[in-house]
């Protein structure tokens, strides 16, 4: 069961990871500051730097690691898209953001409940997970 709830927690997080550094690509074109520009950037390699750890654990369980889910992903696409042809601002940039880690957040917690028999290597990359991107959340205040 630990090994199991590990693998699985693990997969959650590299999707979680995928879809973070998908979702700051997706917003980066459209930056004017450059305060916003560095914020990503440093969002962006801290999330890469977690990236390259969990695919190595991954690749002690002999797992190539899960891509976000393909509607998820799809949808925030559109969303961004949207709301970006409408209004390219970094208010708006700042909003899709935040609104990307709110449900990062969410998603990431339920997963850490919802595999408690993961180990603690895992649970802490899941937990740092979680702060990077409430430190995101945090950061985008200043351009709502």
């Amino acid at each position: 069961m630990v090994e199991q709830d590990t693998i699985k927690l693990l997969l959650e997080c590299d999707a979680g990871v995928k879809m973070g550094v998908t979702s700051i690509h997706d917003v980066y074109k459209y930056v004017s500051s450059h305060k916003l520009r560095a914020i990503l950037n440093e969002c962006k390699d801290e999330h890469d730097k977690l990236d390259k750890e969990l695919q190595e654990l991954l690749g002690k369980y002999h797992d190539e690691g899960k891509d976000p889910n393909p509607i998820a992903k799809g949808m925030s696409w559109m969303k961004t898209t949207v709301k970006l042809g409408v209004d390219n601002s970094d208010n708006t940039i700042a909003d899709l953001m935040t609104d990307g880690c709110d449900m990062g957040i969410k998603s990431l917690n339920r997963y850490l409940n919802q595999y408690e028999a993961a180990d603690e290597v895992s649970k802490y990359i899941c937990k740092r997970l979680i702060a990077l991107e409430e430190k995101l959340r945090t950061q985008m205040q200043e351009f709502l």
